[in-house]
């Protein structure tokens, strides 16, 4: 496998590769032991989910989900992507809460052959699902926002260098979460990681605040405060010290309690900070680790110098567009490339989807991706825009959305001309109908409900409300098809859990509605569960929310400060009658889950998030 060469040019933000060929030689001859009998299935399911292989619900097919550390693709890479989801999936990929980029369906022999496209183009599966150290992630627009104390990127992938094929990487008791953040705004919700750095402004050299032990499902907990102001050179060392006490001391027996947050919570702060500290100071003696960089002179990003390639027309991103074929069960990607755009849906899209970049004449364009579907045809042409436009490269999103950064402010029209022509003209980035679902039972084998169906729902509906939209602001919704929380609905302003009710001994699919959820620079705070309703009424119910906001919120006040304080009992008072539901007054379709054709028959399997 290649990797990438360095040019003497900064465009396409070169980086060395994060794959070896090793893993997927590893992976071919694994499978060779597991089909003659040597190795158990059990065996088999623990090493091939830490070379980022999931089973599907569906016996007979896999998920495979490459790690993109930091969220960052370059144009190689994105074409890489591109070939895996036209090659061996349905044609499209999904992109993670954990910036993460993911397949399903796939039949298992042909994963060894997805890993080998995506290790050329320096991209690995390694560690992306299992009990290891998962994908880093790390703010997008850190390094170009205004308000950032400095830029997290080149801590975050040193970070993710040290780990990856660490010794205890993927020897954990259960998966361990890291994230990184620069500004005041918690894009990486650092607070509800394993880890979480949050980059510190102010004299005294480059720091973070450290706080450990967050996390959310069927124990929500912040992260606790383990540094007020750790010099940025220590954070090696602080997260080894922390993974060996919970590889030490953690639960290797009980899949559903042995998160690290439940090893702090069981042994108690001070007890497990005792621990921690000891092994701390046991790193420090064995000569610590140091980062591969001066800790207060890290590489900068620097306006891109060289030749940018020239952009395609907008018809021939359409025709592009269109052509893609997108086949297999599940909901699919709708795209509607449109040619003819108008000066006002330019003016509308920009008020949510581009933003000023800390560097004069430069803008950080979103773009905003349904669910987080994005087809073959259309990752080949954000690449071909990323080299046009922007810098050569792209970030993911904890939000499912795509970020083009160095983006000449002078070219954001034609940029977006191109991706109105592409299918990808949506606004409304971080608004309430930038909906973030998880996969649900479409394919995942904990899911209870159809979560991506109701995300769909959810987002025709609100589309047809930009009254509701523009007043609620950022507020955000989220969608988790069970309690673990893929979708982090349990830090959004309004979150909807999957679950299931029995009516005259029938199954309906409904949804947990959690209010007050976010995180912030003081924490966590998890929305708390004010009502339970059947798929179908949520619009309803959303809407009835977001009108209660614009009627009794104070001046001023965003709707998610406004669920923050608002009292449950009147949540449940407002959401009553959407609860009620009884064979006589059901419908025939609320027997069946959204964008489901049959009755609704509810099956969790066993799930492999703990395997």
């Amino acid at each position: 496998m290649a990797t990438h060469a360095v040019t003497e040019s900064t465009f396409g933000r070169t980086r060395l590769s994060f794959a070896d060929e090793r893993d997927v030689d590893d992976f071919v001859s694994t499978l060779a032991r597991y089909e003659s009998g040597e190795l158990s299935p059990d065996q088999w399911r623990a090493f091939r989910l830490v070379r980022g292989t999931y089973g599907q619900r569906q016996a007979d097919v896999s998920m495979l989900r490459a790690r993109i550390p930091q969220g960052i693709l370059d144009a190689a890479q994105l074409g890489a992507l591109a070939d895996v989801a036209d090659t061996w999936s349905r044609g499209f990929g999904h992109i993670t809460t954990r910036q993460n980029v993911q397949f399903h369906f796939l039949d298992l022999h042909d994963v060894e052959k997805a890993m080998r496209r995506l290790g050329d183009a320096g991209l690995t599966t390694r560690e992306a699902c299992g009990n290891a150290v998962r994908n880093i992630t790390g703010c997008p627009v850190s390094g170009v926002a205004h308000d950032e104390a400095f830029d997290v990127t080149p801590y975050a992938e040193a970070t993710t260098r040290y780990f990856l094929r660490h010794r205890l990487s993927s020897t954990l008791p259960r998966k361990f979460k890291i994230a990184f953040e620069g500004c005041p705004t918690d894009h990486s919700l650092t607070a509800i990681n394993d880890l979480g750095f949050r980059a510190l402004p102010g004299a005294g050299g480059r720091a973070f605040r450290v706080t450990a032990g967050g996390g959310t499902s069927i124990l929500c907990t912040s992260g606790s405060v383990l540094f007020e102001r750790l010099p940025a050179g220590q954070i090696f060392e602080v997260a080894e010290a922390t993974l060996r006490v919970f590889a030490r001391l953690g639960d290797y027996k009980h899949r559903q309690r042995n998160r690290m947050k439940f090893l702090v919570k069981q042994m108690g702060w001070e007890a497990w900070k005792a621990e921690f500290d000891r092994e701390f100071a046991l790193v420090q003696a064995e000569g610590g680790a140091a980062l591969p960089f001066d800790p207060e002179r890290p590489p900068v990003e620097a306006a891109p110098v060289g030749h940018r390639a020239l952009a395609p027309s907008a018809e021939s991103v359409a025709a592009r567009a269109e052509a893609g074929a997108l086949r297999g069960p599940g909901l699919h990607p709708q795209v509607r490339p449109r040619l003819n755009v108008l000066d006002n849906a330019l003016v509308a899209w920009s008020r949510t989807n581009v933003k000023p970049q800390k560097q004069a004449g430069y803008s950080v364009v979103t773009v905003t991706v349904p669910l987080g579907d994005i087809t073959g045809a259309q990752l080949r042409v954000i690449a071909d825009l990323a080299s046009a436009y922007g810098d050569g490269t792209v970030r993911t999103t904890l939000e499912q959305n795509l970020l083009f950064r160095w983006v000449r402010t002078a070219d954001v029209a034609e940029l977006y001309r191109r991706l109105s022509a592409a299918g990808l003209g949506q606004g409304d980035a971080g608004t309430a109908i930038d909906v973030t679902s998880c996969p649900g039972a479409e394919a995942c084998r904990l899911a209870v409900t159809q979560s991506r169906g109701l995300g769909r729902l959810v987002t025709d509906h609100l589309a047809t409300r930009p009254d509701l939209v523009a007043s609620a602001g950022d507020l955000k919704l989220k969608i988790s098809g069970c309690p673990n929380g893929c979708g982090l609905h349990h830090v959004a302003g309004l979150g909807f859990q999957g679950s299931v009710r029995k009516l005259d001994g029938r199954a309906v699919p409904q949804y947990f509605v959690m209010v007050g959820g976010g995180v912030e620079n003081g924490g966590a705070q998890f929305g708390r569960l004010a009502a339970k309703i059947p798929a179908r009424r949520v619009p309803e119910a959303i809407d009835r929310l977001l009108e209660l906001h614009r009627r009794e919120g104070r001046p001023g006040e965003k709707a998610a400060a406004f669920f923050q304080r608002l009292a449950v009992p009147q949540v449940k008072a407002l959401l009553a009658d959407l609860e009620t539901l009884t064979a006589d007054d059901a419908a025939a379709d609320d027997y069946v889950d959204l964008a489901e054709e049959k009755a609704f028959v509810p099956e969790v399997l066993e799930g492999e998030c703990s395997a």
